[in-house]
């Protein structure tokens, strides 16, 4: 196999993860965003974060994250409300249902990361880390 420009790699390699992402997602009737979504919620201390903060964070339009909001809403998985404080400010809430469904398709994320680096030696896979966090930070 000859050289093949990185970024036509990485797209590769993304669109490959993503499509078995949501091959496996779609027995939850989940995408892989609002997986995405649900992972970030879930990292937080509060399990709570703005539409703004989203937006932000996945670099995507209002429009965007108001409807994966509205579907993840409709699952049960979050629920959206108005910041007591300041009304336009809509927070979003994991909800105990999204915090079940984040546990049971964490094993999914976790055989992606061990195919990702299979056949990798432990410092190759460090390796790798370190130079993908440049190139992440490079195109930032």
């Amino acid at each position: 196999m000859g050289y093949m420009p990185n970024g036509l790699l990485i797209k590769k390699i993304h669109d490959s993860l993503e499509k078995r992402a949501n091959n496996t997602l779609r027995s939850k009737d989940l995408t892989l965003m609002q997986m995405s979504v649900l992972m970030a919620l879930q990292e937080t201390p509060n399990k709570q974060l703005s539409m703004k903060e989203m937006e932000r964070h996945f670099q995507v339009a209002q429009s965007t994250v108001a409807g994966i909001v509205a579907r993840l809403e409709q699952k049960g998985f979050v629920e959206a409300f108005g910041d007591m404080d300041d009304k336009r400010i809509k927070l979003v809430h994991m909800t105990p249902a999204g915090e079940t469904c984040c546990e049971e398709t964490a094993h999914y994320r976790n055989e992606a990361e061990e195919l990702i680096v299979k056949g990798l030696s432990a410092e190759e896979q460090n390796q790798l880390n370190l130079l993908l966090l440049k190139v992440a930070d490079n195109v930032k």
